[in-house]
């Protein structure tokens, strides 16, 4: 796995770089490791504490975790463990399902075991835009869940409707479509 190690108001010293590769290459156990899988850990120094962003991207999906912490090394363990959580909750989904054959060629399953908000609440802080893949309901619910975040974006592959999938309060996933149609 390929490292990308960038600080934010922080300078990533050497001990740093080499604490926090090392906390990552737990993670190199369930990848299939070729030259597409790289892993981004974005350090961010606050006045107290540190902020831990780390993602893995790889060919069939990404994964995502983000941890705050006083002190910087607990908050990358702690990412580590929320990683490795995922991959759990991923290898248990995967496992109810029929054969997922494209993520198989990133992850390897067998080694899986069963912030402060500021002022700027109503200014548009980031924009993406994202080409949306015709996939299942199941596949949206696992791409979502491997990335941590509680909605996602996609492409119904049985109706071709944008559509979006969150995880609900009281439990369980909803999904919104939209009725009109687009031309």
């Amino acid at each position: 796995m390929k490292y990308q190690i960038v600080g934010k108001n922080i300078e990533v010293t050497e001990s740093i770089r080499v604490a926090i590769e090392k906390k990552l290459s737990r993670m190199d156990k369930y990848f299939v490791i070729d030259e597409s899988v790289l892993c981004r850990a974005v350090v961010v120094s606050y006045k107290v504490g540190a902020k831990v962003e780390i993602t893995i991207f790889t060919k069939e999906m990404d994964l995502r975790t983000e941890v705050r912490n006083d002190d910087l090394y607990a908050a990358v363990d702690l990412a580590v463990d929320k990683l490795e959580d995922q991959m759990r909750r991923l290898k248990t989904r995967m496992s109810r399902k029929t054969s997922r054959e494209s993520l198989g060629r990133s992850i390897v399953f067998e080694n899986i075991q069963e912030e402060e908000l500021e002022d700027e609440m109503d200014e548009v802080v980031r924009t993406k835009s994202i080409y949306l893949e015709p996939m299942s309901l199941d596949d949206a619910i696992t791409r979502m869940d491997a990335l941590g975040h509680s909605f996602f974006l996609y492409l119904d592959e049985e109706d071709e409707e944008i559509s979006v999938v969150y995880v609900r309060r009281d439990g369980g996933y909803g999904v919104i479509q939209a009725e009109n149609k687009l031309k």
